[in-house]
C-alpha cells in the first residue's frame, strides 16, 4: 500500500512541476473531481497565475455552477465563468453520437477565447488515464484537436489515484459521484431543446431536495424515467417520494413519470462519453 501511495505522490508531483514551467494556465472547470484536482495542481504550481473556468450554458445544472464556485473558493483558485450556448449548434441539437464532440468542442473554445483575453497560452482539462479505454468518447476528439493539455492522462493517473489527490489536498469533491451535463439525460436521436434540458434539471432537483446522491432523470420524449443508485433504490420506493415525484416531476410536463428498477447505470440512453465520468470542464 505505501508504495502504490508513493507512486501517486511521484505522479502528482510531476504534473505539478510540469505545470509549474508554465507561465499560467487556465483549467476547463465543472467542480467534479477531476478537474478540481488539476486546479488544486495548477494553483499549488502557479498561485495567482492559475485560473479555473466553468463554462455556463443550458446544459449545466444552476446546482452544479454553485458547486463549482464552492469547490473553487476551496482550492483557493481565481474562478471565472464563460457563457455560451450549445443550442446554437444544429450538429449539437441533432443529438447524433458525436453530440459530446460537438459540446466539448464549443466548450473548450470559449476556454480558449477566455485564456486569450487573459494572456495564458495553456489551456488544461480533466481528462484522466483511464478514460481513453471506456469506450465511444468523441468529446476526446475535441481535446485532440484543440491541443488541450491532459496533466491527469500525460502523467498516468487513474480515477482511483484522481480521489486520492483529491483526498492529498482535503478536496470535499473526492468522492463527489460523476454529474453529467443534462443533454445526457436525452437519448441518442431524440431532439435537444430547451424546454427538454430545463424541465430535467427541475426534476433532477426534487431527487436532490430528497437526499438522493447518484441519479439521473432521463427524458424519453415525455417519460420521466428516473435511475438511482443501487443502494438509493429502497429509499425511492418510500411510498412518501413517490407521491412526491409523481406529483412534482408530472407537473414539469412529462406525460409519465417511471422508476428504473435496474437502477443508475452509465450510458443507458447515450453511447456518449459524458455517461462515463465527470465532464472535464
Amino acid at each position: 500500500m505505501e508504495s502504490t501511495q508513493r507512486s501517486v505522490e511521484d505522479k502528482r508531483g510531476a504534473a505539478r512541476a510540469d505545470l509549474a514551467e508554465r507561465d499560467g494556465v487556465l483549467v476547463a472547470f465543472s467542480g467534479g473531481v477531476d478537474s478540481s484536482v488539476v486546479a488544486a495542481i495548477a494553483e499549488d504550481a502557479l498561485g495567482a497565475d492559475a485560473v479555473a473556468c466553468t463554462a455556463r450554458s443550458e446544459t449545466l445544472p444552476e446546482a452544479e455552477l454553485q458547486e463549482a464556485k464552492r469547490v473553487a473558493e476551496e482550492i483557493g483558485i481565481r474562478h471565472d465563468i464563460v457563457e455560451f450556448s450549445e443550442l446554437e449548434s444544429e450538429a449539437f441539437i441533432e443529438n447524433d453520437g458525436d453530440r459530446c464532440y460537438h459540446c466539448r468542442s464549443m466548450r473548450l473554445s470559449a476556454m480558449y477565447d477566455r485564456a486569450k483575453e487573459l494572456g495564458i497560452e495553456t489551456v488544461c482539462d480533466g481528462t484522466n488515464a483511464a478514460d481513453p479505454g471506456e469506450g465511444h468518447r468523441p468529446g476526446l476528439q475535441a481535446v485532440e484537436e484543440l491541443d488541450a493539455v491532459s496533466p491527469l492522462l500525460e502523467h498516468d493517473i487513474t480515477k482511483e489515484e484522481v480521489r486520492e489527490i483529491a483526498r492529498h489536498y482535503d478536496l470535499s469533491v473526492a468522492e463527489k459521484p460523476s454529474m453529467a451535463c443534462l443533454s445526457s439525460r436525452i437519448p441518442t436521436g431524440l431532439e435537444v431543446t430547451e424546454e427538454k434540458l430545463t424541465r430535467i434539471e427541475e426534476a433532477e432537483r426534487v431527487l436532490r431536495t430528497w437526499g438522493f446522491e447518484q441519479f439521473r432523470v432521463r427524458d424519453h420524449d415525455g417519460i420521466a424515467r428516473i435511475e438511482v443508485g443501487e443502494e438509493e433504490l429502497e429509499a425511492a420506493l418510500d411510498p412518501e417520494f413517490v407521491a412526491a415525484a409523481r406529483e412534482h416531476i408530472g407537473d414539469l410536463g412529462f406525460e409519465h413519470v417511471t422508476l428504473d428498477l435496474e437502477g443508475y447505470r452509465t450510458g443507458s440512453v447515450s453511447p456518449s462519453e459524458d455517461e462515463r465520468s465527470e465532464p472535464s470542464e
